[in-house]
């Protein structure tokens, strides 16, 4: 068999659509089955009314005109002879003022003192270091701390923070803060601007002082002090704004430290702090109703550890001191302060009358917010003294705790009540409307009792106090309405009170 190569022709298919003159269209349908519709009805067959009605009632209405068997001579007599001293009773308590100032709330009653926010950042916790100080800033919704130490520790080069955090923000975290400002060493204080939010002032344990704007990302720190001879020499224990009597709106920082001296700053610019006035508390230069420490040569400096402005007059404030004392000073003197210290303006003597002093160093005062002449100071003694400034001897002296108190800050609603931290870890409320001795009610900051160093009202949200303390923490208390609203009377309470006369 043999097998050749063959070729076929192609084959070819012709395209119709080239062809449109020969394409064909073709029209289909199609239709569904026709629908149907149906109605249907529904109807009670029958209805059923049903009806209930009381017996008749076979007696007849009462006759209210039986006047006669409803007269009881006696009684007659008896609201006779009542009469007089009725309308006596009624007159007095028309005429009595026992009620003035009340006001009905209608609003439910919170009597409990409880904890809303335990803010904390875990590096300083790492570091155990301690929180020294609290302020809310002017909206009352951001609450900062400074970490610091006030115990043993190289406080010089130890690193430390300024932490913030916005209560009001969603998702807040109290571990994580909405700022963190890392700072070279031990911040011992710091005090938010009084109407600019996002200004913080803080005094260092090397004794700067710096402000931060807390609402810049890259760099927050606006101005210093810098390491001058207008520096202070010690450490800082409290700034704090002062209002610009020159300048309307305009705010001067001032700072307190234990080498003795008060100095006032003013923000010129960004990037320094310039000394503007300052004062200097020299022994030789204390009113002689004191007797200060018999070893203090007359020409040495007496630390200062806090100050507190007299709310109604910008030029007087009271400081307390390393050895106990308590001052009254004025911003006006123009006595020239006894210091040997060099300095680029001229340091004053300020220190106009002496107060009986404290067992120990005074470590927080603070001036009433409702009366001129009341004031507070709280000390390593334990005790806590309320001094009226036209007297020496307190008017009242408090022994609340067998170790220091910290700090002491007046109510800013509540005439009568003030707060205490203690070295036995606790918040004291006292309402001095109710007792004189004992406090309303004492919290528990910490388990461990460790110390609480510092606490502040919040102005905005009355009903929130901040309290830090020395394991790290800041814990938000949320106080009963019956911290927070003021009682009848109570400013005449208070008036008695400052009127008091000590032997």
């Amino acid at each position: 068999m043999f097998f050749v190569d063959e070729v076929l022709p192609g084959a070819g298919v012709d395209s119709l659509w080239r062809k449109s003159q020969e394409s064909c269209c073709e029209s289909k349908s199609t239709q569904t089955a026709p629908v149907s519709v149906a109605e249907s009805a529904l109807q009670v067959c029958c209805t059923t009314d049903i009806g209930t009605q009381t017996d008749q009632n076979k007696i007849q209405g009462l006759d209210f005109q039986l006047g006669a068997a409803l007269h009881h001579p006696g009684l007659e007599k008896f609201l006779h002879g009542v009469e007089g001293l009725v309308i006596r009773e009624l007159n007095k308590n028309w005429k009595s003022h026992a009620f003035e100032s009340f006001e009905v709330n209608w609003s439910e009653q919170n009597r409990t003192v409880s904890c809303v926010y335990r803010l904390h950042y875990p590096e300083a916790l790492e570091q155990k270091l301690q929180v020294t100080g609290v302020s809310w800033n002017s909206t009352g919704s951001v609450v900062g701390c400074s970490y610091g130490r006030f115990d043993s520790g190289d406080w010089s080069i130890e690193k430390s923070f300024v932490c913030t955090w916005n209560l009001d923000r969603r998702g807040l975290n109290p571990q994580y803060p909405d700022v963190v400002l890392d700072v070279p060493s031990s911040v011992m204080c710091l005090a938010f601007h009084p109407s600019q939010p996002s200004l913080l002032a803080g005094g260092l344990y090397s004794g700067e002082v710096l402000v931060w704007d807390t609402s810049k990302t890259d760099d927050s720190l606006i101005s210093r002090t810098g390491m001058t001879s207008d520096s202070h020499m010690d450490a800082v224990y409290q700034v704090s704004w002062l209002s610009d009597l020159s300048r309307s709106h305009h705010f001067q920082i001032l700072s307190v430290s234990t080498d003795g001296k008060i100095l006032v700053w003013q923000l010129e610019g960004e990037g320094h702090l310039t000394l503007i006035n300052g004062f200097a508390l020299i022994a030789q230069q204390i009113p002689r109703n004191t007797k200060v420490n018999k070893h203090s040569r007359g020409d040495a400096a007496l630390g200062v550890t806090s100050l507190s402005t007299s709310k109604f007059d910008p030029s007087l404030f009271i400081i307390g001191m390393e050895g106990g004392h308590v001052l009254k000073c004025s911003a006006s003197v123009e006595k020239t302060a006894l210091s040997k210290d060099p300095c680029s303006v001229l340091l004053k003597a300020p220190a106009q009358f002496t107060y009986f002093p404290h067992g120990g160093p005074v470590h927080c005062v603070d001036c009433s917010p409702f009366h001129r002449n009341l004031f507070l100071s709280a000390g390593t003694d334990g005790q806590i003294h309320l001094y009226s400034m036209l007297q020496a001897k307190p008017l009242l002296l408090l022994q609340l705790s067998h170790k220091y108190l910290f700090s002491v800050c007046w109510s800013p609603v509540r005439p009568l009540l003030f707060a205490a931290a203690s070295g036995e870890g606790e918040v004291l409320l006292f309402d001095l409307g109710k007792s004189s001795q004992q406090p309303a009610v004492a919290i528990q900051q910490n388990p461990e009792q460790k110390p609480v160093y510092c606490l502040e009202f919040n102005k905005k949200q009355t009903h929130l106090l901040a309290a830090g303390d020395a394991s790290g923490m800041v814990k938000i208390w949320q106080l009963s309405s019956e911290f927070t609203e003021e009682g009848p009377r109570e400013m005449r309470h208070l008036e008695q009170l400052a009127n008091e006369v000590t032997d």
